[in-house]
């Protein structure tokens, strides 16, 4: 555990670059980004993508605009979306949120993967930058991701990443005008080595066959490296990374 004595909180999130090998993530810029995020994402089709989300459903991209700024202006959220390196097109978005600089403390949210992330490890390289930005650049002691109780996909995701589920926050919040009781997670900064560790090694090439696919599990791959059956800096075949 770090010396707290010293701590004087960190920086607040703010748009930023940052550049993985299946993926480049930008700074939400409305004019650059708003048509491609939409198709990305979707179009119409992006209602059942964001089921869980608490807003009402949009009838077109003037609604998608009009809450996106708003969250943006007036909630403060940190928007990213995720270029994919490979066809250079907008796959996703995902937000940093609530950011509580004087503790150290900010949320992933409003997270959004769109169809051409589906099975490729862009997905888990977005949120490895993300954390790695938060942990790494700018010195936050807790990293947290929430959802609504029911939905299951983003709880596994979240155990996936690393996270710590530590409960349930029962009649949170109302969403789409029914109740909400949110699931909450969190990775702190002295867990973050050893999930660094994990991504790294899950990430490297070595870990993904000629068909693309990966040879160990990334859950699998932090297990051996907190057994010692890895070392920190290897990938899960025990090459440097």
């Amino acid at each position: 555990m770090r010396d707290l004595s010293t701590f004087k909180g960190c920086p607040a999130p703010q748009g930023v670059r940052l550049e993985g090998r299946f993926v480049t993530l930008e700074s939400y810029d409305r004019e650059q980004h708003l048509k491609a995020l939409w198709d990305g994402l979707g179009g119409m089709a992006i209602n059942p993508l964001l089921t869980y989300f608490t807003q009402p459903d949009f009838a077109g991209i003037e609604d998608f605009d009009a809450w996106l700024t708003g969250v943006q202006t007036k909630g403060g959220w940190v928007t990213l979306v995720f270029r994919d390196k490979k066809s250079g097109q907008i796959v996703g978005m995902a937000n940093y949120m609530r950011a509580d600089p004087a503790n150290g403390v900010v949320e992933v949210g409003g997270v959004a993967h769109g169809p051409a992330m589906s099975r490729t490890p862009i997905a888990t390289e977005v949120h490895y930058l993300m954390a790695r930005h938060v942990f790494d650049d700018l010195g936050y002691r807790r990293y947290e991701w929430k959802c609504h109780n029911e939905n299951q996909p983003s709880k596994t995701t979240a155990v996936r990443y690393g996270f710590t589920f530590e409960g349930i926050f029962r009649q949170h919040m109302l969403s789409k005008g029914q109740n909400r009781d949110t699931a909450w997670f969190s990775i702190i900064d002295g867990e973050w080595p050893l999930v660094k560790a994990g991504f790294e090694a899950w990430l490297s090439p070595e870990n993904f066959d000629d068909a693309g696919q990966q040879i160990r599990r990334l859950e699998d791959i932090r297990n051996q490296i907190s057994q010692g059956q890895i070392g920190q800096g290897q990938t899960s075949q025990g090459v440097p990374a």
